[in-house]
């Protein structure tokens, strides 16, 4: 089976990672899929916000079985040469039959991509746990959710969400800090699964960015008191050997990566219908 990634970053933003010891966006993105499939995947990772020629050669958009779009530092509305690009490039895989998965930035690139829109989020920043997102009657009867917790967290980071909705399109999933946590449509033959948190991201990897932005995190409000900011840091940087009760319910949603990754593991399974 064929899967394409689309890595949403600039070569600046990969690099931050690659500094820390850390797995690149589009790297996490590869193993999870690669351990959840069920089937042999061959994938091709391409960078459209580094370069135009992304695609490599001898290699076409009609190649894959499944595309999957990454999450980045971008936000749509800055509208640059490597988001224009991502954008031309969502609307040519409209053209064609696909089966399309986003997280985050994935999201906004082909929601603005299918004539939606996406602002400033007027509620702020949401890091690290988007908390007790709600599947809603739409999104219980949908693939995606199958098996999936009514109300759960998730991992996140974003600035920005959907303010206008692209036609054809259904709202799956709500929180108090977004309206649109995941979102489904579709573009002519092409089909679209998307979440506005990051169903790829895990826990050591989240304490890896939580690190790198606790700055922002801070100055943010993302946590009330830097204390908890070194507990949560702690917690996912060791959850395997925490054995604090309270710890593991509170993050249960996160922690058993089965649960964490189901809308992944179910768009795979939707690739072989």
């Amino acid at each position: 089976m064929n899967i394409l990634i689309v890595d949403g970053n600039e070569r600046d933003a990969s690099e931050k990672y690659i500094n820390m010891g850390m797995d690149t966006q589009y790297e996490v993105y590869q193993k999870v899929i690669e351990n959840l499939s069920t089937n042999n995947l061959n994938i091709t990772v391409i960078h459209p916000a580094i370069k135009d020629d992304y695609l490599p050669i001898g290699i076409g958009l009609d190649d894959f079985h499944g595309i999957a779009w990454t999450g980045s530092l971008l936000n749509i509305y800055d509208m640059t040469p490597s988001i224009i690009n991502q954008i031309e490039l969502a609307k040519n895989l409209f053209t064609k039959k696909n089966k399309i998965f986003g997280s985050c930035w994935g999201l906004q690139v082909l929601v603005t991509a299918a004539g939606g829109k996406i602002r400033k989020n007027p509620s702020g920043l949401e890091a690290v746990v988007a908390k007790d997102i709600v599947i809603n009657e739409n999104g219980t009867k949908h693939p995606m959710y199958e098996g999936k917790n009514k109300i759960f967290d998730a991992f996140c980071w974003h600035y920005d969400d959907t303010e206008n909705l692209p036609t054809n399109s259904s709202i799956l999933a709500s929180n108090e800090k977004s309206k649109v946590q995941s979102i489904d449509f579709t573009v002519n033959n092409s089909s679209v699964w998307a979440v506005q948190y990051h169903p790829e991201f895990n826990p050591v990897w989240i304490a890896g960015l939580m690190q790198q932005r606790e700055e922002i995190l801070l100055k943010e409000k993302a946590f009330t008191e830097k204390k908890f900011f070194d507990e949560e840091i702690e917690y996912f940087s060791n959850y395997k050997n925490n054995h604090n009760e309270m710890q593991i319910q509170k993050y249960k949603d996160l922690t058993n990566i089965k649960n964490h990754t189901l809308e992944l593991s179910n768009w795979l399974k939707s690739l072989n219908q």
